[in-house]
């Protein structure tokens, strides 16, 4: 912005820079057709006594202006600095001089008993380069910072992609130590005292510790996609949601009595993408309340709605929510909504957003995906 601003200004100087030379060179210009106009007068008289050598040079060095010369009856005597090629066409003569009358007076250049000249004159092509060199220059100016924004844009993306790449890979290798040892521990467990059921729980949460894991490792790597039931994945998501959450929390879930929905979908990303928006919406609503989650399709797209019922989204923030590093909480990176719009958009060439929401009573996040392969 700053960028932009600075552009502007200096080509806003530059342009009122360039007129105050414009006026001033016009004046200069006027000068010169006049004292060219009186030269051709003084040529022409037969009784001069003037140097006719140096008023024909006076005639000849208006190499710039173009001019053309007329009697009292608008009849064309002679035309100079016009293009060469049409030099001798009269129709094109006559269509200049009708567009230079629109923009200058004619110079009157009196003769003998009363009979008089009429020179017209349009301004040069150096005085036209003139008037239009500043909005060229702005023009470049803007050029020059929109591709340098682009190029910035594009660098700090770079870099914040391997950010987020150093920081999965990382993540993944320090899960992976203590969830290994993790699933030992609860091997000897299950089989040293197979009467204790909460073993069975610990299990399925280290196994989901392993599916955390894989997640994060996955990332800056393209995931391969296969066709996948999503219904199903939905399903156990949820289902795995439910025995976490709060019990003032209550889920509905509705596939409009479809069993199946192939989508070609990575499966653990998926499951990542239901579960962050999910968590978001409880977040949301702040422990207490309805998520609603119902999966529709058209010919060639699935459409998932997770609705809530919790503190809604202003419209000022619908974008904002899925940037890294946006949250309204007090504790949290807010990558959750990033991750999932990044997994849906970038690997699944799907779209995310903010379908609809109201404060004060909840919101709803439609993700939209592809029912055939990109």
């Amino acid at each position: 912005m700053f960028l932009l601003v600075f552009a502007i200004l200096f080509g806003m100087g530059s342009l009122i820079y360039t007129e105050y030379l414009v006026s001033k060179l016009k004046v200069e210009e006027r000068k010169s057709v006049e004292l060219w106009a009186e030269a051709t007068r003084l040529i022409s008289l037969p009784d001069t006594i003037q140097n006719v050598e140096f008023l024909s040079s006076i005639i000849e060095n208006n190499n710039t202006v173009p001019v053309i010369l007329t009697d009292e009856s608008d009849s064309i005597i002679a035309a100079r600095n016009f293009d060469t090629h049409k030099k001798g066409d009269y129709k094109y003569i006559r269509n200049q001089l009708n567009k230079i009358k629109e923009r200058n007076k004619p110079i009157v250049n009196n003769l003998e008993n009363g009979h008089f000249n009429l020179i017209y004159y349009k301004d040069s092509i150096i005085l036209t380069m003139l008037i239009f060199y500043p909005y060229i220059q702005l023009g470049l100016i803007i050029l020059f910072i929109l591709v340098s924004y682009l190029a910035f844009s594009s660098s700090r993306k770079a870099e914040q992609n391997q950010v987020w790449v150093g920081m999965s890979k990382e993540t993944a290798h320090q899960l992976g130590t203590p969830t290994s040892s993790l699933a030992g521990w609860i091997e000897i467990l299950q089989n040293k005292y197979p009467e204790i059921s909460i073993t069975g729980e610990l299990a399925r949460d280290v196994e989901r510790l392993e599916k955390v894991t894989e997640r994060f490792s996955r990332i800056g790597s393209k995931p391969s996609l296969t066709k996948e039931n999503i219904v199903a994945i939905i399903s156990r998501t949820v289902d795995y949601l439910k025995s976490r959450a709060s019990s003032k929390v209550k889920f509905i879930y509705d596939h409009n009595n479809k069993d199946e929905v192939i989508v070609p979908v990575n499966s653990a990303l998926f499951e990542w993408v239901i579960e962050n928006v999910s968590k978001n919406a409880i977040d949301a609503m702040e422990g207490i309340g309805e998520i609603t989650i119902r999966i529709a399709e058209t010919d060639k797209h699935a459409l998932i709605d997770i609705s809530d019922t919790g503190k809604g989204i202003p419209k000022s923030a619908f974008k904002k929510i899925f940037n890294p590093g946006f949250t309204t909480k007090q504790r949290g990176w807010g990558l959750g909504l990033s991750l999932a719009r990044r997994i849906i958009e970038e690997y699944h060439n799907g779209k995310i957003f903010v379908r609809h929401s109201e404060v004060g009573k909840g919101s709803c996040i439609r993700i939209v995906m592809n029912k055939n392969k990109f």
